[in-house]
């Protein structure tokens, strides 16, 4: 499929969650975070042929002198969310660093967003977490 990376224009379902939360947030965008991005990551072994030899001390040890290298998937350090609701604090700011709006694609570093259980898969994050907006 040539369009796997084609992104889904989420603001009329992102609105109609929107409009049945019956909260104002005051400082968090609520965010409902989207699956995570796989990216291939590096990671290093040692590695020994050698049986392990015996120190003066009488303790077991092995000599490492190879590093093995392997490639694997695993999960970013980012992640990609739809802004369901924007913070109340946000809104009456008089000059506004970005223009998010409800439905947007944002990015985030995932560690920086705090659980929110009302919503399932939902999240809270400061603007100033917001890594970029989707094209």
């Amino acid at each position: 499929m040539e369009n796997d990376n084609l992104e889904i224009d989420q603001t009329p379902l992102a609105e109609s969650v929107s409009s049945k939360i019956e909260y104002d947030f005051l400082d968090n965008f609520l965010i409902k975070q989207l699956d995570p991005i796989k990216v291939k990551k590096e990671f290093s072994k040692p590695v020994s042929d050698n049986k392990p030899n015996v120190d003066e001390n009488g303790i077991k040890a092995v000599d490492y002198d190879k590093i093995e290298t392997e490639v694997k998937e695993t999960d970013s350090d980012f992640r990609k969310g739809v802004i369901i609701k924007i913070p109340m604090s946000y809104e009456r700011m008089e000059t506004k660093p970005y223009d998010f709006k409800i439905g947007d694609v944002i990015l985030f570093k995932d560690g920086r967003a705090g659980y929110f259980d009302l919503l399932k898969d939902s999240r809270l994050l400061n603007y100033y977490d917001i890594v970029a907006i989707a094209k």
